[in-house]
């Protein structure tokens, strides 16, 4: 299987959940300060690289797990599942491929922290927030995990995507 998370700038809660995803952070208590800034990629992209698949590693089950940042692109999401439905409808892609969105866990602060990060250079006001916010949403990105997981495991269909709107901040 395949999961791939996105989020807008693909560097945030899409990379977070990866490492949730891979048991890189903890799922039973709040990520320290340390552990979300050293989460591989975390506050890395750039906006040039929206669109960029990016492999985070194998989970104890051998599904690959991926992140992609769709910055203002309504296009990149229906690209990436389109190209594997096509593989899919030509019997060519041997696995499942699960797509979901992060973006409903981000709050405020996040969206604040990335800003200042990433568009305004403000690294270190920017990380600020962003750590802040990432300590204050860690259970729903834990959840959209575990739903995402869920559906990796039950649903049918080879090419699936979740948009997770259902999580509440």
């Amino acid at each position: 299987m395949i999961y791939i998370y996105n989020c807008y700038g693909g560097t945030h809660t899409s990379v977070l959940a990866a490492a949730y995803h891979l048991n890189r952070l903890p799922r039973d208590r709040k990520p320290s300060k340390e552990e979300i800034l050293n989460t591989y990629m975390f506050d890395k992209l750039l906006p040039q690289e929206h669109g960029k698949l990016i492999h985070h590693g194998k989970d104890d089950q051998g599904n690959d797990i991926f992140s992609v940042g769709r910055g203002n692109s309504k296009a990149v999401i229906p690209a990436i599942t389109s190209s594997f439905q096509l593989l899919a409808d030509k019997e060519e892609l041997s696995e499942k491929v699960i797509l979901s969105n992060t973006s409903p866990t981000v709050p405020l602060m996040m969206t604040i922290g990335g800003f200042c990060s990433r568009q305004l250079r403000l690294t270190s006001l920017g990380r600020v927030l962003l750590v802040l916010g990432a300590q204050q949403t860690y259970k729903n990105i834990i959840q959209v995990v575990e739903d995402t997981t869920r559906a990796g495991n039950t649903s049918s269909p080879k090419v699936k995507v979740l948009n997770n709107e259902g999580i509440k901040l």
